[in-house]
């Protein structure tokens, strides 16, 4: 940044608060503000002894980023190519492009890292600080934010922002971009028009949200959708829904609404359908009671394989209390959960779905049964031998599964 933009800098700052807008809900106005001091200041500098602005276009994106943007991280920012941001120390910020890692030459120093942090959060009436060092916001674009700070970490504010980049709104996208094949897509839709419980398992940055979002976008439009998330990711695109998302405590250490609370509410609602952002925790039992209650649903969940998606599921009950035991969660899981849609990144940085299991319902011993309906064979999603349970739900909504599974030739 040059001398010239600094002063421009300065100049906006200071007429920034005596007017007491907000540039981060008034960017229009603020970029007015920049011009016209850009301007007044071009007009100054011809009568020498000021530093010329060389480009008045460049100098205003320089200066509308740091004082209404996010600094240096805004190219980022509007690279639509870069999925995520993450600061490991102000020396080190890295970036990923179409699932690539790349350490940049941004380099920052400690207070900058601290200011950008301070501006990501004043819209999300969140807080960082020593009583509470871990926190998830949603910024204003839609991207999740995520920071801990010491004596957590061993010196440095470690701050992650995930791009909310939509490449994706329904599964023919993901057709598009390889992450289905065709003929899973329409088999995933018509289990989700035809109410089945889907559970989307997978790695971090899988792409699981993604997938969940566009298997939401098939859900019929009359139905009434109620989510629950631990801050706000999923954006559905129809006319009838309810979004939650858990709360911080106060500083007093009160107030806080865990997932767990939302999915009981969620019960509360009149849901057609139940979407829960991620089960991590106890709030996978009160997710299970709903969906055995005939409420159809999905989730997202971390983990290698279809099968591990459903090992979790029976185990991750058990941390909701000593009175909850195996013999009620698994028959719970096996009669609950209907099909399993497990998602990597690969190598190559392309995301795809490499399993759809269904579940019929049986048990062996404490071993959920699981019937494959798609696997991958030689990087490619094809047909296996396996059949959904609730046939009966697909014929009453119209479709024909000899011919939604019918293996290619």
């Amino acid at each position: 940044m040059t001398d010239a933009v600094r002063v421009v800098e300065d100049e906006v700052r200071e007429l920034i608060r005596r007017s007491g807008l907000d540039p981060a809900r008034h960017p229009a106005e603020v970029g007015r503000l920049v011009h016209d001091v850009i301007t007044d200041y071009d007009e100054r500098s011809l009568h020498g002894g000021m530093p010329v602005i060389v480009d008045r276009q460049e100098a205003a994106k320089q200066v509308l980023d740091t004082v209404a943007g996010f600094g240096p991280l805004q190219p980022y920012f509007d690279d639509p190519t870069v999925e995520e941001i993450w600061i490991n120390e102000p020396s080190k910020i890295f970036i990923a492009r179409r699932g690539v890692a790349e350490l940049t030459t941004t380099i920052l120093t400690p207070d900058e890292v601290r200011d950008l942090v301070e501006r990501m959060l004043r819209t999300s009436g969140r807080r960082v600080d020593l009583s509470s060092p871990f926190v998830d916001a949603t910024l204003s674009d839609g991207s999740r934010l995520h920071v801990v700070i010491p004596d957590i970490t061993r010196d440095h504010w470690h701050v992650n922002i995930r791009k909310f980049v939509v490449r994706a709104d329904h599964l023919e996208d993901l057709v598009r971009l390889g992450t289905l094949t065709a003929q899973a897509a329409r088999f995933l839709e018509a289990c989700v028009v035809a109410g089945l419980n889907i559970l989307v398992a997978g790695g971090t940055q899988a792409g699981k949200t993604t997938l969940l979002n566009c298997l939401a976008a098939s859900i019929p439009s009359r139905e009434r959708v109620v989510t629950c998330e631990e801050v706000f990711e999923l954006k559905i695109p129809l006319r009838d829904v309810a979004s939650m998302q858990c709360r911080q405590p106060s500083l007093e250490g009160t107030g806080e609404v865990p997932l767990r609370r939302l999915v009981k509410e969620a019960l509360r609602m009149r849901p057609s359908r139940i979407i829960v952002g991620e089960v991590r925790q106890a709030e996978s039992l009160d997710l299970l009671i709903a969906l055995n209650s005939g409420v159809p649903g999905m989730c997202t969940l971390h983990a290698n394989s279809a099968r591990e998606a459903i090992v979790k599921m029976c185990t991750l009950p058990l941390l909701a209390g000593e009175n909850v035991g195996s013999r009620f969660v698994v028959p719970t899981v096996a009669s609950s959960v209907d099909i399993v849609v497990h998602q990597a990144i690969d190598r190559d940085g392309v995301r795809r779905v490499h399993e759809i299991v269904g579940v019929p319902g049986r048990i062996e011993g404490d071993v959920v049964e699981i019937a494959d309906l798609f696997v991958s064979r030689a990087g490619r999603l094809t047909r296996a031998d396996g059949f959904p349970p609730h046939i009966e739900r697909f014929e009453r909504t119209g479709y024909d599964l000899s011919v939604l599974l019918a293996q290619e030739t």
